[in-house]
């Protein structure tokens, strides 16, 4: 494709469409272009940063023409900031733009019919106050030009600390505990990690914070194996109303990696808890708490969902989809910690979870115990290696179960694991998706095989990025 553009060159360009990570998409010469910046219906000088044979890179130089969505950021940072990359967008159409990508996915990958999805696709799951939402924060911390301690977050694409005091997708606790580590640091002379050299101490600063419980953890993440006068960070962070857990992860490799393989408790006690609950919609954007919770024991190394809110909407749906009525056996495959699995196990008759990750079966196995949930089994092994052998040992009543609760990681299910689906024949499979492309994939295999997509509707886990969590029910073609 000819086209006359060089690196640093100027040009006008209509923003048409965004991209996952929030990038304005608009073309020039017949060249798509993807804009940092630049939000859907803005026109903008753009300037070259980088040419492939196909499509190109820009940085935003001025906008020419507002978009009527375009809104001022609410965050001070958030134009520098790696973590929001939409927050220039008003919600409304943040939240159109992903029930789009999510319908348009589907068309183009999985190549269900205009007819089909318009039947099928019901509205995104949004919030009612986008802010705040997320019970989890993980701040590098470093040095700034003047070589003073920092925290913050990641400049996109890059290791670049930008200081952040107060993200405003956190809780307002954070910025407490931030200035109390940073002070401590200072004064006994506790250096930051450095990238480059691989020396300083202090990596990263883990907080979470439990919605319902209110509990507060806070583990710094170390190179090193101890804290220099520990005891006073500790005596300085316990007075935080809701601290319940201090600890250090000792992670000494040179890796990308946050977390290291151990933990120790230095304060308090290892864990904090949590409750979900079942919601009910009332409206579209409106949900009430119903009877059913569950509580969960949640380590600086556990798999929770960070944004509690949509999570009760998110699991709700999956719940609502399984049609359950307690005479059921259900699969959770990928089933983490246990948060969908001990829900599903309130409705169903029997309930078997599978994940790789021995930590997460732990958590499991005692949130199941915590809850007196009895009728939820849990093993360790790869959904897509360890079930097709399972289903060899096992009865009929379990080779083929009545529900099969899949929620993959972002790559999607290995074709194995979806042949493993297709040979159980469960009635219905509820897929829980991270990533519309890979699902749309999935979704075409197990529609090629006899199963029809019955409902699918985004919600909207992370607001202001790009990303978006979709809920799927398929239904065995009854013959």
């Amino acid at each position: 494709m000819y086209n006359s553009l060089k690196k640093n060159d100027h040009f006008t360009v209509e923003i048409t469409d965004m991209g996952m990570d929030g990038e304005g998409i608009g073309k020039y010469e017949g060249m798509t272009f993807f804009i940092k910046d630049a939000v859907v219906g803005d026109t903008i000088e753009a300037a070259v940063t980088k040419l492939k044979k196909n499509y190109g890179y820009a940085r935003l130089v001025k906008v020419l023409k507002a978009s009527p969505d375009r809104v001022e950021p609410r965050c001070p940072v958030a134009k520098a900031c790696g973590g929001c990359q939409m927050q220039a967008l008003s919600y409304e159409k943040q939240l159109e733009l992903k029930q789009r990508k999510v319908y348009d996915v589907l068309h183009r990958i999985g190549g269900f019919s205009d007819d089909l999805l318009q039947q099928v696709m019901e509205p995104v799951v949004g919030m009612s106050e986008p802010f705040r939402y997320r019970n989890k924060a993980q701040f590098p911390v470093g040095y700034d030009k003047d070589q003073q301690i920092v925290t913050g977050f990641y400049a996109a694409r890059s290791h670049r600390i930008v200081p952040v005091e107060d993200c405003l997708l956190g809780v307002e606790d954070n910025q407490e505990i931030l200035e109390i580590i940073t002070g401590y640091m200072r004064k006994n002379g506790v250096e930051p990690y450095d990238e480059e050299t691989h020396r300083g101490l202090v990596r990263h600063i883990l907080i979470r914070k439990g919605f319902t419980s209110g509990q507060i953890m806070v583990c710094l993440v170390i190179n090193g194996s101890y804290l220099p006068q520990e005891e006073k960070l500790c005596q300085a962070l316990s007075v935080i109303p809701g601290m319940e857990s201090i600890s250090i992860n000792i992670n000494t490799r040179n890796t990308n990696v946050i977390l290291g393989e151990e933990t120790k408790c230095i304060w308090g006690q290892p864990y904090i808890t949590d409750v979900i609950h079942r919601v009910k919609e009332k409206d579209p954007q409106t949900y009430e708490q119903m009877g059913q919770q569950v509580e969960f024991e949640i380590s600086p190394r556990s798999f929770y969902q960070v944004n509690p809110v949509q999570t009760e909407k998110l699991y709700s749906l999956a719940l609502e989809y399984a049609g359950l009525t307690g005479q059921e056996t259900v699969w959770d495959l990928y089933c983490g910690i246990g948060t969908i699995s001990l829900f599903l196990a309130k409705e169903a008759k029997q309930v078997y979870g599978v994940e790789i990750i021995p930590e997460a079966i732990e958590d499991a196995k005692r949130n199941a115990s915590r809850n007196e949930i009895r009728n939820v089994e849990f093993f360790v092994g790869k959904a897509e290696e360890v079930v097709p052998e399972w289903m060899e040992e096992q009865s009929e009543s379990i080779r083929h179960p009545d529900v099969i609760v899949v929620d993959p990681p972002r790559k999607g299910c290995d074709i194995a694991c979806l042949n493993t689906m297709l040979l159980a024949r469960p009635e219905r499979i509820v897929y829980v998706s991270c990533d519309p492309a890979t699902l749309a994939r999935d979704l075409k295999i197990l529609c090629g095989e006899g199963y029809e997509l019955k409902h699918v509707r985004p919600v909207d886990q992370f607001c202001h990025s790009g990303h978006v969590e979709t809920v799927v029910l398929l239904s065995k073609v009854q013959k």
